[in-house]
């Protein structure tokens, strides 16, 4: 079963991957819209603001100031799923969006949060009930 299950999975990610063509990928405007994260649309996406430990995080805090950070993310209709500070690394923030704000809320980071933090961007999803009803399903045997 597991055999067929990776099989299916590679088939959908070379399917998709191959979906991939230099006119669906260029991009020469951004998205329009103010979509609301819905089940088909949205993307769980999970930001690493590493700080830059060779600075005072009182410097580190005034520059963020200076560049917006603090207004401008997360930006409005951006839900943040959670947000943690990781210590000795940064902060960790999952961010709930539609995917066509994706571009956004990357211009966002890049403009505001830059010179503090070295970011990391993982594509994440929710696995929790998945999860959870596996383990219920072994320890049930």
């Amino acid at each position: 079963m597991r055999s067929i299950r990776l099989v299916l999975m590679v088939t959908a990610w070379l399917t998709g991957a191959c979906a991939l063509t230099p006119a669906t990928m260029a991009q020469t405007a951004p998205p329009s819209g103010n979509a609301a994260p819905t089940a088909d649309n949205a993307v769980l996406l999970t930001v690493f603001f590493k700080h830059d430990q060779s600075r005072p995080l009182s410097e580190l805090n005034a520059q963020l100031d200076r560049q917006g950070f603090r207004k401008a993310f997360p930006p409005a209709g951006v839900e943040v799923v959670s947000w943690y500070v990781m210590m000795g690394i940064g902060q960790v923030v999952t961010l709930r969006l539609p995917a066509s704000r994706l571009r956004e809320v990357n211009r966002i980071i890049e403009d505001t949060a830059w010179g503090p933090y070295r970011t990391e961007f993982y594509p994440t999803y929710d696995y929790e009930a998945v999860g959870v009803a596996e383990h219920e399903k072994a320890t049930a045997n």
